[in-house]
């Protein structure tokens, strides 16, 4: 990509975010309201669906990468239907933002949307063992290419609670995908990341704390299976396939909390699809810490993981997946810093 091209890019992104905003100016004007509760970290009632501002950016951008573009154009017509399959998972969410939809139908909507983007040919086929080599997934490819989209689209939309956390989170791990996809040469990689990166720019000014609106479902579930089947597309990144890391690292803040958070629940026997406000980011805020403090502590962890992303290049093939250590290393230690702040607090884990 020569510097001039790169110039022409971030114009055009600079762009998207201005459309982006717009959306979500009128979104605010013309509000879906969401009504606080027992679980909620607002007090008052704020608009929600700020998310379409992201879902209009990502798909004008994609609309003129495919009629016009010179430069990493869309030339892979199976993401077509990947890009077409997120719209419709953004068109049911943005439905449920407005009048509350059966979680049934929510979840056979992710899964037609998943099968959509294995049906394209989009599914892992191999994984990297450290010290041991590579092996050949077979039948469980497409399996696992299912759990991870499906995971990946309902984590980033639990983690979605607090004001700025997940916007700025995101924003973060786009521009890093975005840079890491246009070194490795991965251009609808590149293209998608940065599209959403500018949707996010556009739309976290108005999510900082106080937020002047919320994601909503149509945002974070968007941008979740996006994302999902991006870390599947990154997976061409190299022969291996171990390039498939990179965005569950960039992730890893928003996917350890709400693994952690499911396995504590299972564990201690609580149902672990009824509503709670137990997510660690929601008891570091319960306990004390304020919001933007939480915020800005996820919006750390995505900066340390976009480095160890970009040192994800350098290491030999069957080592790569060790540099999801320290990452692992660090949300271990905020574990253990809420589990502190939760017990000085005497608040307990259960609700």
């Amino acid at each position: 990509m020569t510097f001039a091209a790169f110039l022409q890019h971030l114009a055009f992104a600079l762009c998207l975010a201005g459309l982006s905003a717009t959306a979500v100016r009128a979104m605010i004007a013309f509000p879906i309201l969401d009504h606080p509760n027992a679980r909620s970290a607002h007090t008052r009632p704020t608009p929600r669906g700020g998310g379409v501002g992201v879902v209009l950016a990502f798909i004008a951008g994609m609309l003129v990468l495919y009629l016009a573009a010179d430069f990493a154009r869309l030339a892979e017509r199976q993401f077509l239907g990947v890009i077409a399959a997120a719209i419709a998972i953004a068109g049911v969410a943005l439905v449920d933002d407005m009048r509350t939809l059966s979680a049934r139908l929510r979840f056979a909507c992710q899964v037609a949307a998943a099968l959509v983007a294995i049906g394209s040919g989009l599914t892992l086929s191999r994984i990297a063992i450290p010290y041991v080599g590579y092996a050949e997934l077979g039948v469980l490819g497409p399996v696992l290419t299912l759990l991870w989209i499906l995971g990946c689209t309902n984590a980033v939309n639990f983690m979605d609670g607090l004001d700025g956390l997940v916007g700025g989170t995101l924003f973060i791990a786009c521009a890093a995908l975005a840079a890491i996809a246009a070194v490795s040469g991965g251009w609808f990689v590149y293209a998608a990341a940065l599209f959403l990166a500018a949707g996010f720019a556009g739309f976290l000014p108005f999510n900082l704390h106080p937020a002047r609106i919320f994601m909503g479902d149509v945002g974070s579930q968007f941008a979740g299976f996006m994302l999902a089947v991006l870390a599947v597309a990154a997976a061409r990144f190299d022969a291996t396939q171990v390039s498939f890391l990179i965005v569950p690292l960039l992730l890893f803040g928003l996917l350890w909390d709400a693994a952690f958070t499911l396995a504590r629940r299972a564990a201690m026997g609580d149902r672990v699809g009824a509503p709670h406000r137990t997510h660690l980011y929601q008891m570091a805020q319960r306990s004390g810490l304020p919001v933007r403090a939480v915020a800005a502590t996820h919006w750390g962890f995505a900066l340390f993981q976009a480095g160890l992303a970009a040192w994800f290049l350098t290491p030999p093939g069957t080592l790569k997946p060790l540099v999801v250590l320290p990452a692992l290393a660090l949300q271990l230690a905020w574990t253990l810093c809420v589990a502190l702040l939760v017990r000085r607090a005497g608040l307990s884990w259960r609700g």
